[in-house]
């Protein structure tokens, strides 16, 4: 070690330094202190962006509000459209929550875990998406000022989940039981769904569409209901004609055409066969070179080929199908055949197609010609027909005794028409699906809203300390439903706001909300307007946990990669 001696003009008193490599012992007067004299270590990129504390907070809270705002005047029936570009130049022209924040582009990570709470939403119940962005924004908005006032984060998370039990609790009580065999209860709640959507012009006809196919695929099986619209519903969007030519099919229809012109193009009650096997010969897995030196020896090799789809075709015609459907290829020899056999055949279709062809008929997919038997066959359907429209010809098998998957046929003026009535035909038929499953609603337009945040107002004076202001910050935020329904149909929002909360006070009128067609606060229960108890409970479960999660997070770190 080596003893140095400073002079008095140093930064410390005179005092003895012991220097070990970059290690500095300091002795002053008496007292032992270390002093490290390394490089500062870099562990972060130096590229990266990192956002800490406070600053990380309020930046997502800004980054969901500016989201929320994005769809806030699509909500209610007088809501405003969008029209967006998408990357391929194609537009898209909707006022759904979820279409709308599926094209736009956003950079911020807070901003893109709301993008994934409407897609969400969308997946789980098919409506609500834009009320639960416009919830989780306000309830965010309003946690700022709590921030703000040094109250830690982790308090406010615990307050929030306090009042979603209470949400739910309330919400529980306002509901109102419902016999999902009744149709009339249920066109009022698909109405009230569909009225916000641009087909609400076409009156009557997307609600019964809805509740026609909802009913056709649902299936009882051991006393549990079973409703798959995704697998079983297949909307077919065909530019042209008028759009009163929608309608549910009782059966299936797929774009596709006979494959020989000489088959029969109408046949009544057929006997179909599904098939999802090849009908062409087969060819080897690996690379095969044949050495033919005789004539003869050439024309055996083809007359084998020609024997094994003889006896595809042979194992198929022995039990006297009217149909053959078949996910693979078919040969020009086993078309021949079956034109002589009288048998109409169709190739190259959708997985999908033929469980839904299957269902309707009663028919089994079957895998090996050797294993058909007569139980495969189905003999479900009324009528297979080949029909043109436009320039396209489409299969029909109609008529099916009991079909349990259909076809939904829509006509428009243009695609751009289409593509929004199927997704609101889709939000439709989930809500359809939800009464069904659980039959329970709850008033529509803000009432629900109002009672909660009511009643959560309420419940917060019975709260002491710092909880009472986040209790009443979630009361605060739900009111942002019926304050937009106000805002988009032009009312005078502050005062019918005041209003409706005197009316909701003290558990008065559950039901009264704001009508967003006249702008006026009516009884929801009269004018036939209601939420599915499902959709709702989504909303502000999904809405206040995201809230939270997005709380809780006090350091962001956006790395940049080098190129």
């Amino acid at each position: 070690a080596k003893l140095d001696r400073r002079n008095s003009n140093s930064l410390f008193p005179p005092s003895f330094f012991v220097h070990r490599g970059s290690l500095c012992i300091v002795f002053v007067e008496g007292n032992f202190k270390m002093a490290n004299y390394q490089r500062p270590v870099l562990v972060m990129n130096q590229n990266s962006k990192r956002e800490t504390g406070r600053e990380a907070q309020i930046g997502n809270i800004v980054a969901a509000k500016t989201v929320s705002d994005i769809v806030r005047t699509t909500l209610g029936p007088r809501s405003m459209l969008k029209m967006l570009l998408d990357p391929m130049g194609g537009i898209v022209l909707t006022n759904d929550g979820n279409a709308i924040l599926r094209e736009v582009d956003v950079s911020h990570p807070a901003a893109k875990s709301m993008i994934e709470l409407s897609r969400a939403q969308d997946e789980e119940v098919g409506d609500g998406t834009t009320s639960v962005i416009i919830i989780a924004g306000e309830i965010l908005t309003l946690a700022a000022p709590l921030i703000e006032k040094e109250i830690h984060p982790t308090v406010i998370v615990r307050g929030f989940y306090r009042a979603l039990e209470e949400a739910l609790k309330i919400a529980e009580e306002v509901a109102t039981k419902v016999n999902p065999e009744d149709d009339a209860v249920v066109k009022e709640l698909i109405a009230a769904t569909v009225g916000t959507k641009i087909s609400s012009r076409y009156g009557e006809l997307m609600v019964n569409i809805a509740i026609q196919a909802v009913k056709t695929v649902l299936t009882v099986e051991n006393g549990k209901q079973d409703i798959d619209i995704k697998r079983y519903a297949k909307v077919e969007k065909i530019p042209g004609g008028d759009l009163s030519e929608c309608r549910v099919l009782n059966g299936v229809m797929i774009n596709k055409d006979i494959v020989h012109s000489k088959m029969k193009r109408k046949i009544e009650n057929p006997r179909i066969l599904l098939l999802d096997c090849s009908l062409e010969y087969k060819k080897s897995e690996s690379q095969m070179n044949f050495e033919i030196t005789d004539e003869q020896d050439w024309n055996k090799l083809l007359k084998q080929e020609e024997e094994y789809i003889k006896n595809l075709c042979a194992n198929i015609i022995r039990f006297k199908p009217d149909v053959v459907i078949t996910e693979k290829g078919l040969s020009d020899l086993a078309q021949h055949f079956f034109v002589k056999a009288g048998i109409s055949a169709i190739r190259r279709i959708r997985k999908t197609d033929a469980n839904r062809i299957a269902r309707a008929t009663g028919a089994t997919i079957v895998s090996r010609t050797e294993e058909i038997c007569e139980e495969d066959i189905g003999t479900g359907a009324g009528l297979f027909e080949i029909r043109k429209i436009g320039d396209e010809y489409f299969t029909y098998i109609e008529q099916c005794k009991n079909p349990k998957a259909c076809t939904i046929v829509l006509r428009g003026a243009s695609k751009d028409v289409l593509m929004e009535m199927e997704r609101n035909l889709q939000d439709a038929m989930l809500v359809a699906r939800n009464v069904f499953l659980n039959p329970k609603l709850l008033p529509g337009g803000g009432a629900v809203d109002m009672a909660i945040s009511v009643g959560l107002r309420a419940k917060s004076m019975t709260i002491e300390g710092v909880d009472r202001l986040v209790f009443a910050t979630i009361a605060d935020a739900l009111e942002v439903i019926p304050r937009t329904l106000a805002e988009n149909c032009g009312a005078d929002t502050i005062r019918l706001i005041t209003k409706l909360r005197a009316e909701h006070f003290g558990g008065k009128n559950h039901n009264l909300g704001i009508n967003g067609v006249t702008g006026k606060m009516a009884d929801m229960t009269k004018d036939g307007i209601w939420d599915t108890f499902e959709v709702k409970v989504q909303s502000l479960k999904t809405a206040i946990e995201s809230s939270c999660m997005l709380l809780r997070i006090d350091d962001i770190v956006s790395g940049i990669s080098r190129s």
